[in-house]
């Protein structure tokens, strides 16, 4: 999954594809190099972001999904947590739902519903403006069990069938370093919930506390971890350096086949 964030102020790469025609090429160039799905975001879900309305965001990702779909049919996914998005994302040609807030947020959960989508499920501990406030838990991967029990009920009660649900422990989104490691050395406890995991680790503010890097010098630890959790379970990782993720991936495939 190739991260596309039609945002100023991301963390990674805020402010550089906020152009229609910029974003699209970088999206038909992440497909060239490995991406098979592009996910689409207009609201940065940052560490003290700020939120941004639903006109603006619409503004922002639904030119750039109609560019997209018009050269390219690969699959999309739209990044946002507001219903009205959903709506206007699908509509203009994107595939599933990314929500951060697991569909919690106000109409989300009947508007997936109704469009008849896949959707990702994230944990969050809190939101952007305060989830990396001193982050706690008992048992961080015993919470996230149960989270994702709950919220996988939630989305069967309103028929979203369990095959159309993905589970993402939201790495970064309210968890401390130590949180982080242990969710990724156990991801494959969460595949008891019979849905495929999406880890996105890429560029995160971990590997900045691992290895004293600069959100622009995180490749390798970022790499690192995309190929360990897929070597954990994870069925998608959420990449910026999508070109060097996968030459990773496919070397780890071969060897795999090998065996």
């Amino acid at each position: 999954m190739g991260v596309l964030n039609i945002t100023p102020d991301s963390f990674s790469d805020g402010g550089s594809f906020t152009q229609i025609e910029s974003a699209v090429q970088h999206a038909l160039k992440m497909a060239e190099q490995g991406a098979t799905i592009i996910d689409i975001g207009g609201e940065s879900t940052r560490p003290n972001a700020l939120p941004v309305s639903t006109d603006e965001e619409i503004q922002r990702v639904v030119p750039v999904i109609e560019g997209i779909r018009h050269k390219s049919d690969i699959a999309i996914s739209i990044d946002t947590s507001k219903a009205d998005v959903m709506k206007a994302a699908i509509e203009a040609g994107a595939d599933f739902i990314n929500d951060v807030y697991a569909l919690q947020r106000t109409g989300s959960l009947d508007m997936a519903a109704s469009l008849g989508v896949p959707v990702c499920l994230m944990h969050m501990q809190a939101d952007p403006t305060t989830m990396q406030d001193q982050p706690h838990y008992l048992n961080v991967v015993e919470e996230l069990n149960d989270f994702f029990a709950q919220r996988i009920a939630a989305c069967e009660q309103v028929g979203i069938a369990k095959g159309k649900i993905i589970l993402d422990p939201g790495f970064g989104f309210g968890k401390t370093l130590q949180h982080n490691l242990t969710l990724l050395a156990k991801l494959k406890e969460f595949e008891s919930h019979g849905c495929p995991i999406l880890a996105g680790l890429s560029r995160k503010s971990m590997f900045g506390q691992l290895l004293d890097k600069k959100v622009d010098e995180r490749l390798i630890g970022s790499v690192s971890a995309a190929l360990l959790a897929v070597a954990n379970g994870a069925s998608i990782v959420r990449v910026h350096d999508v070109a060097e993720t996968a030459d990773a991936l496919k070397v780890y495939m071969a060897v795999q086949a090998a065996k």
